[in-house]
């Protein structure tokens, strides 16, 4: 048998405001690996990983970010991208994690990229699943400018609709469990800075300028994004997922997890 994560409630301040975390912990004899995970799932999208031998000498740490599964937040307002990224440093801080592995997916593969640009040296390797990198990749999250509702529930039930209605690998299975998830009130300001940051804020060359390995995994549904061979050539190792779309933990997770095991393997023996 593998090792087991412990499931462990941690009370926070983030910014000031309170934050009970709901996380998967493991320690272990090789370096943690830190999970984020995306808008609309929870830390169980990395739960499986307790399955995989191959990483059973590895720590983990797994989290629902504020506002999200069964992490409670006092002011779901108060979530955004920054606020994620100093709710992964104090974590971080009370599991006394100094360096990492690691993997971030789309919301949480931006939180992993501004927290690797803040602290380069702390991160042993990256892999970013779909996380933005440019301005296209805001198709989820630029919706809050694109489909206003006159209030948070009324926007999440739209999103929800049509989430559960996209022509793509595991939308529908995604929308199903949406609503028990997110906290309606947490969504803009998370949706907002996502798309202010993939704008704005240079996070290709963030992305291309972090010291360590770096890989960037995507479903073969999205093989389309513009930018992949630029950042193969910069040297990013591409991960395609066959028969998958934004979500490789649902359509294709034996793959998913053949890839991550490959890439951390290889970035240890570099160092």
């Amino acid at each position: 048998m593998s090792p087991e994560c412990q499931q462990t409630m941690r009370r926070l301040y983030v910014d000031g405001t309170e934050v009970n975390v709901s996380a998967l912990r493991r320690k272990g004899e090789k370096a943690p690996i830190l999970f984020l995970h995306g808008f609309g799932s929870t830390k169980e999208d990395y739960a499986d990983i307790q399955r995989h031998r191959d990483f059973d000498q590895h720590g983990i740490l797994a989290y629902d970010a504020p506002g999200c599964g069964r992490t409670t937040c006092d002011d779901p307002g108060r979530v955004d991208i920054p606020f994620l990224v100093n709710t992964a440093l104090a974590m971080l801080d009370v599991e006394r994690i100094d360096h990492f592995h690691l993997v971030g997916h789309s919301m949480g593969g931006l939180t992993a990229l501004m927290l690797a640009s803040a602290h380069p040296e702390r991160v042993l390797s990256f892999c970013d699943i779909e996380g933005n990198i440019a301005p296209e990749d805001c198709f989820l999250s630029r919706q809050i400018h694109e489909c206003p509702a006159e209030n948070p529930e009324a926007f999440m039930n739209d999103f929800i609709e049509r989430a559960s209605r996209a022509p793509a690998w595991s939308s529908p299975l995604y929308a199903a469990s949406l609503a028990h998830k997110v906290r309606p009130e947490a969504v803009r300001g998370i949706f907002t800075s996502m798309v202010d940051l993939s704008d704005k804020a240079g996070l290709m060359e963030r992305f291309l300028g972090l010291p360590c390995p770096k890989m960037f995994m995507y479903g073969d549904q999205n093989a389309s994004l513009s930018y992949l061979l630029h950042i193969a050539a910069q040297g990013v190792e591409l991960a395609e997922i066959p028969d998958c779309g934004h979500f490789p933990m649902y359509a294709n997770p034996p793959e998913m997890w053949r890839r991550i095991n490959q890439f951390i393997t290889r970035s240890e023996a570099a160092q």
